[in-house]
């Protein structure tokens, strides 16, 4: 264990100072790998721990992203705060659909398209509504400060993705050895067997997903504040939802790091082959190498990646097993 706590802080330590060495486009592609693997990272505690697959999980990236810019638009709200109202309301959102989902049974596909649906509904009044920019959206101006969100450069939001990133183990990481946690893990295994043992399976849902949906807009505040424009295609649209479970999905569904592997994998190869791609006249090329990429890590590694990388750092994190060839 110590081990492994050495090796994460030199990570870490190495994270801290490589903005000192980057340039703004690289710069630029570690911001986004690190919002990728929080973004993940929230994904997962709902599907990753309880087994319940979302496929909307970007309405909760919408409402952050939204409630946020709107109260900061309209009156004077600083997104520190409003990023905490989002969460709120997306934990409203969140119980509402959990509600009509756990209360009544809904489970599998029906679940699934349960999410997609209230992230359609979402995008679909987000669309109609002109104080929330209509099918235009929301251009925000830029004027930096602390108090605004808003910064000159992408070193700020780099150290604050990165502290979200690290936030995010850090809950994750206490979830998995609490009693909770371990309930959460029983569920995914077999639902009916914990209800059986006593688990109030009901209530444990319903705090894993409210869970989920605030570290997911929190994200979302980071987001309009970092990309300066709101789309409701782009931020309640399937295309999103997507790209945040592909993360956990390659890397190692309801584990601590894999999310985190599979950002540093799939982030920088879409950012790279997109911008490669493109000087060639090939857009859209990138979408193809990244989706053989992503079927053959399901085909062949239906554990994500993390179990290559263990068994890779194994001698170096536990040289006694390895030497028993344990």
């Amino acid at each position: 264990m110590n081990r492994l706590l050495l090796f994460l802080s030199s990570i870490l330590a190495i994270l801290l100072v490589l903005p000192l060495f980057l340039d703004k486009y690289a710069l630029g592609i570690f911001v986004m790998i690190f919002f990728y693997a929080y973004l993940g990272q929230s994904w997962n505690v709902l599907t990753g721990y309880t087994g319940h697959i979302s496929l909307g999980h970007a309405l909760y990236v919408g409402i952050g992203a939204y409630t946020t810019t709107f109260l900061a638009k309209d009156f004077g709200l600083t997104p520190w705060a409003g990023m905490v109202a989002g969460g709120v309301i997306a934990v409203i959102v969140a119980l509402f659909l959990g509600f009509l989902g756990f209360r009544f049974g809904l489970r599998g596909v029906y679940f699934v398209i349960m999410t997609i649906a209230f992230a359609e509904i979402a995008r679909l009044i987000v669309s109609h509504v002109e104080a929330l920019g209509s099918f235009s959206g929301i251009f925000i101006d830029f004027s930096p400060s602390f108090w605004n969100f808003q910064f000159r450069g992408n070193i700020p939001y780099y150290y604050i993705s990165l502290g979200l990133m690290v936030g995010s183990l850090v809950v994750v990481r206490l979830l998995e050895v609490s009693r909770l946690g371990r309930f959460m893990v029983a569920i995914r295994e077999d639902e009916e067997a914990a209800q059986s043992l006593g688990v109030n399976t009901f209530r444990i849902n319903m705090i894993a997903i409210s869970i989920s949906a605030f570290m997911t807009s929190i994200a979302g505040a980071f987001y309009a504040n970092y990309i300066f424009y709101l789309h409701p295609n782009t931020l309640f649209g399937m295309g999103l939802s997507i790209e945040l479970i592909l993360r956990p999905i390659v890397g190692g569904l309801g584990t601590l790091f894999g999310p985190i592997i599979g950002s540093f994998i799939l982030t920088p190869l879409s950012e790279i082959s997109r911008a490669y791609f493109a000087k060639g006249g090939l857009e859209g090329l990138h979408l193809i190498l990244y989706g053989v990429l992503t079927i053959l890590v399901v085909l062949f590694m239906p554990k994500g990646i993390i179990v290559y990388v263990r068994r890779a750092l194994r001698p170096v994190l536990e040289p006694g097993k390895a030497k028993q060839g344990v």
